[in-house]
């Protein structure tokens, strides 16, 4: 058993939790099956603990548990269990066990006769449809939300001078607030075409990402914003798997050719028109969307909240947390800081709950949680949903519509006060910039309370069966 050697990678979009919690969680598992285990992370400070090719050629299998691209060409040949990021962190031993079991299979990427640059632009996924489309679009979400996040909180600072110090014309106008506003804004203009650009990177890697990049700027002029930038990545992206498979004939003496000439070239040219196309109806569509949820949000601030704060709580940094997250980013670009508002108080509630719950109700939780629940305090001030996690782990049924009904109540208070919060992350960190930042807090912390006093008090109730379960077990052997 002690011979066995494992290698991992880990990746989540944010790069900020999921990916170490699964790297922790395929540690401990691997310790506990006596294995030898090395895990790369993918995290947004870039990738960590990277593996050689002599850690994977010694492998005896490879896991990867990632939502984004961790480049699994390199484990062609190598038996492999593929994942999200989410059976990292819950089924650890699960994924080691089928290593050792031999029933992993055996990875293929095929590759296209191309330089090593672009060896994966025709490799094959191992997953489903649907999985490799969200893998695709993770990637691009991972690499965006750095510039999203950075923009925003320098055009938020920017507010601190006055609503109006950017514009020269206006007697609150600032020096500072217009630097600040403008860098902020050079930064969020980039996001729908490092968005495309990543998409199509995760596709069919650094050929994509030029190919993609220039499809999403293309959406981002001509105003087509995130669903334009979301199909641009796609296209640009199999726009070079096509034509690796048309080219893959070619000598392989201009492989150099093809990367640094014939894909830019004919990809562009491609993108450019099928997007210049496009770009009208997409408009239209982004437009519509925007103008749905604004009414929507006036018309029914209680039913959004109930929806924006049960897809943030359902899986904490999953998929449908992302989908309530990016929705918010995108809207933060057209100006609409109300949604994100919500969306923010409804990602800050459930590891607050978590928090209040081992400190109202110590004696029910174990000094483990009681510890992991003081951390909350400071991972839910700062906008990191994931601390709740191994909480709702251990009884998800229960726990996870407990944390959705603290989140919506954070996030209906939160429409219904007309907040807004013009940075997409921070936590409150941002309260500075917030308009209504009082009202905030105090929404967050009632949907926060809310839940928490569920969660104690069914803890307080399990607790007391489990002694009551126990006394009677003591009085059975007493009789016996």
């Amino acid at each position: 058993m002690t011979n066995i050697k494992i290698v991992a990678a880990t990746g989540c979009p944010t790069g900020i939790a999921h990916t170490f919690m699964a790297e922790e969680a395929l540690k401990k598992a691997a310790k506990k099956l006596g294995v030898d285990i090395k895990v790369e992370t993918h995290g947004q400070v870039g990738v960590e603990n990277e593996l050689t090719k002599k850690d994977i050629a010694e492998a005896d299998g490879v896991i990867v548990a990632a939502d984004k691209d961790v480049y699994t060409y390199r484990f062609h040949g190598k038996p492999t269990v593929e994942v999200t990021v989410a059976k990292g962190i819950h089924e650890a031993e699960q994924l080691i066990q089928t290593i050792i079991d031999g029933k992993a299979t055996v990875f293929k990427a095929k590759k296209s006769n191309t330089t090593e640059e672009d060896e994966n632009v025709s490799q094959k996924s191992n997953h489903s449809l649907a999985h490799s489309i969200y893998k695709h679009l993770m990637n691009g979400v991972s690499h965006m939300l750095p510039f999203v996040v950075g923009g925003g909180v320098l055009i938020a600072l920017s507010f601190l001078f006055g609503i109006h110090s950017a514009e020269p014309d206006h007697q609150s106008y600032s020096p500072i607030a217009a630097t600040l506003n403008d860098i902020g804004g050079l930064a969020f203009q980039m996001m729908v075409p490092i968005l495309a650009a990543f998409i199509a990177e995760s596709i069919a890697k650094r050929p994509g990402m030029v190919v993609g990049f220039i499809g999403g700027l293309i959406a981002s002029n001509g105003g087509a914003g995130f669903l334009g930038g979301i199909a641009a990545g796609f296209l640009g992206g199999f726009i070079i798997v096509v034509l690796g498979k048309l080219l893959e004939k070619m000598p392989k003496s201009l492989n150099g050719l093809k990367s640094i000439f014939l894909y830019p070239l004919i990809g562009i040219l491609l993108v450019g028109a099928i997007m210049t196309l496009l770009v009208e109806p997409m408009t239209t569509i982004n437009e519509g969307m925007i103008s749905f949820l604004s009414n929507f949000q006036n018309a029914n601030p209680i039913l959004l909240g109930v929806i924006v704060g049960a897809m943030s709580a359902f899986d904490m940094g999953g998929p449908v947390n992302k989908a309530a997250y990016v929705t918010g980013t995108a809207l933060l670009g057209e100006g609409n800081y109300y949604f994100m508002a919500g969306v923010s108080a409804a990602c800050i509630t459930p590891p607050l709950i978590t928090a209040f719950a081992t400190l109202f109700f110590k004696k029910y939780f174990n000094q483990a949680e009681r510890n992991a629940g003081g951390v909350n305090f400071i991972l839910g001030s700062t906008h990191i949903t994931e601390g709740a996690i191994p909480f709702a782990a251990k009884n998800p049924i229960v726990v996870i519509p407990i944390l959705m009904i603290g989140s919506s109540v954070s996030a209906i208070l939160t429409y219904m006060m007309n907040i807004e919060v013009p940075a997409p992350h921070g936590g409150f960190l941002v309260l500075p910039v917030v308009t209504g930042a009082i009202q905030w807090v105090i929404a967050i912390l009632a949907g926060s309370l809310v839940g928490a006093f569920i969660y104690g008090f069914y803890k307080k109730r399990s607790y007391l069966k489990d002694q009551q379960a126990k006394g009677d077990e003591e009085d059975g052997q007493h009789i016996a």
